[in-house]
Formats: C-alpha cells, sequence, structure tokens
C-alpha cells in the first residue's frame, strides 16, 4: 500500500513543480549549460579525475538535471526512477541540452532483467532516496548487480542526525536554535507531504494524492546494508549545513558514502 501511495505521489502534479522550481525544460537547460560541474556539485569529486566516457546509472533519478549536467561533461547517463511525469521533463531538458538521456521508467527495484548488466562504472544516488525503501539490502543487491568489477557507488543523501532527531528553526546562525524532537531508534513509516509538491500551487495539491510514506535509516544500518552486499567502504563524509545563509555548526546535515564493488 505504502509503495503504490508514493508512486501516485510522484505521479501527480510533478512536471508542473519542476516548472515553477526551474522554468521550462528549455529554461532549465540554459542554466545548467553554463556551469554543468557546478549542478552536479561536490559529489563530482567521488566520481574520479573524469567522467567523461564512463558509463553512470542515476538510480531514481528524478528530474534528470544532474544527469543532464553528467552527460554534459561526457558521461554516458542511464536514469531509473518510477515518475512518468519526472521522464517527460527530463528528456525535454536533455533535449534542449543537446546531449543523450536514457530513461527507464521503473520501481528501481523491479528492473528487467537485461538491465542488470555489470558494466556500470558509477551508480549514482542522491537526496531523499533511501527513506523510500523499507528495507535497504535489496537496493544495495541491486547496486551490486549493476556495477563493474572496482565500479563505485556513490550516495550522497540527508543525515540521519538531521532527518530522525534534530528540528531546526530560525534563519540565521545567530538565531537558529535546534531541538531533539526524535528517536533517532525509531523505525516506523512516517507520513509526510511529498518533497515536490512545496512548488505547487495550494490550489493544485490534493492532500491525499500529495502524502507519502518514509522509513528513516540510522548511519548505522545504510554503512551495513552497503558492506553486506560485498560493496567496499572506500569514505564516509559527514558535513555540515554550508549554504550561503545558514551554517548549522556541529550539527550533521549531509554525508557521503563512496563504496567499491570487489571480488
Amino acid at each position: 500500500m505504502e509503495a503504490d501511495q508514493n508512486n501516485k505521489a510522484w505521479n501527480n502534479g510533478v512536471y508542473q513543480a519542476w516548472i515553477n522550481r526551474f522554468g521550462t525544460a528549455e529554461e532549465a537547460a540554459k542554466k545548467i549549460m553554463e556551469d554543468p560541474r557546478k549542478r552536479v556539485g561536490s559529489v563530482l569529486t567521488y566520481m574520479g579525475e573524469k567522467v567523461q566516457g564512463k558509463k553512470i546509472i542515476n538510480l531514481l533519478g528524478s528530474n534528470g538535471n544532474k544527469a543532464v549536467a553528467l552527460s554534459l561533461l561526457g558521461a554516458n547517463v542511464t536514469v531509473v526512477d518510477f515518475s512518468n511525469e519526472n521522464e517527460v521533463y527530463a528528456k525535454e531538458l536533455a533535449q534542449h541540452s543537446g546531449v543523450q538521456l536514457r530513461y527507464i521508467v521503473s520501481d528501481v527495484l523491479k528492473m528487467p532483467e537485461e538491465e542488470l548488466t555489470g558494466d556500470y562504472d558509477i551508480v549514482f544516488m542522491e537526496f531523499g532516496i533511501l527513506h523510500y525503501f523499507i528495507d535497504l539490502h535489496p537496493l544495495f543487491q541491486l547496486v551490486s548487480k549493476l556495477l563493474k568489477e572496482n565500479g563505485r557507488l556513490v550516495l550522497q543523501d540527508f543525515h540521519p542526525v538531521s532527518t530522525k532527531l534534530i528540528s531546526s528553526r530560525g534563519t540565521t546562525a545567530k538565531i537558529r536554535k535546534h531541538k531533539v524532537t526524535g528517536n533517532y531508534f525509531d523505525t516506523s513509516l512516517e507520513e509526510k507531504e511529498v518533497s515536490h509538491s512545496k512548488y505547487l500551487d495550494p490550489n493544485d495539491k490534493n492532500p491525499i494524492m500529495h502524502k507519502v510514506f518514509l522509513r528513516n535509516w540510522t548511519l548505522g544500518e545504510i554503512v551495513t546494508s552497503i558492506a553486506d552486499e560485498g560493496l567496499f567502504i572506500k569514505t564516509l563524509e559527514e558535513l555540515p549545513n554550508q549554504s550561503s545563509e545558514v551554517f548549522d555548526q556541529g550539527i550533521p546535515k549531509t554525508y557521503t558514502v563512496v563504496a567499491e564493488k570487489r571480488h
């Protein structure tokens, strides 16, 4: 039931949400083309010296903006996502950027067997992905099947301390306050409004259709699930909020895991 509801939420108003957030695909493409490295962001440093010529699969790659930026840098990129509306925006974005982008509309855990080619240099996942899975082991089994030997998983996400434990209020470092309001070890599903709905006109929102069910994981659960599937952890980096407006000193806001497939 939860998976069905999450699927519905990501196929309801998403295309319009991205237009409201980024502009039309043509407008968004112009911005990405100005500086694709900036659009990919800090995660680029974990992908190796160059991505040119590398075969990359972006699981739950949403509207394709990072995938298109990687394509502009010379990578051969495939996106897998279960939202048809995301696919439409991503393909328009690729077209206006002048790059090829392969897009598979599928639940990542139900990808066709012929797609599990074991020849990808990089499996890339970022921000707000893992909480859609009620068991992480099948996901990282899939990652292992997709990667070639010495291929690399690059995972960047919000830190569990921030998603599970601490709530923050205030807009500047001087007045920002943090409070422990959660249970770090809670394993229950949490009902929330789907992330893209904040970009929709309130009159366009369906209070039922835009709800999702999320399972927030501890960092230990995440790292252990990756290692259990034969992926060698090379890097685990934790970072505070580094936006220009707010710097939450001492509070981990994001993390990056880099793991390699080895036999």
